[in-house]
């Protein structure tokens, strides 16, 4: 990965571009080497942008990482009319 606090200039360097089958491929220099398995490649103004796809725990991972509450909820049917009864 490049370096942190070094200017953009010195961030660029050339790489080739070759054919995997059907597709165009290029070879990326080590030191801008990206983690993971799966990039988001995307097109804009004639600039290819390459980002890494960052892994995002599951809702349950977030979920156990959270503090219980000690509020108490509101009465959210309080002041509702009955509902209707509804035949399947």
């Amino acid at each position: 990965m490049p370096k942190t606090g070094e200017p953009l200039a010195f961030r660029q360097r050339r790489a080739r571009l070759f054919r995997n089958g059907r597709n165009q491929a290029i070879r990326i220099p080590r030191e801008f080497e990206l983690p993971g398995e799966e990039v988001i490649v995307s097109w804009e103004d004639g600039r290819l942008t390459i980002e890494p796809v960052r892994k995002r725990g599951n809702l349950l991972d977030v979920l156990k990482k959270l503090e219980p509450l000690d509020e108490d909820f509101p009465d959210v049917d309080e002041n509702l009319p009955p509902p209707d009864a509804v035949k399947l």
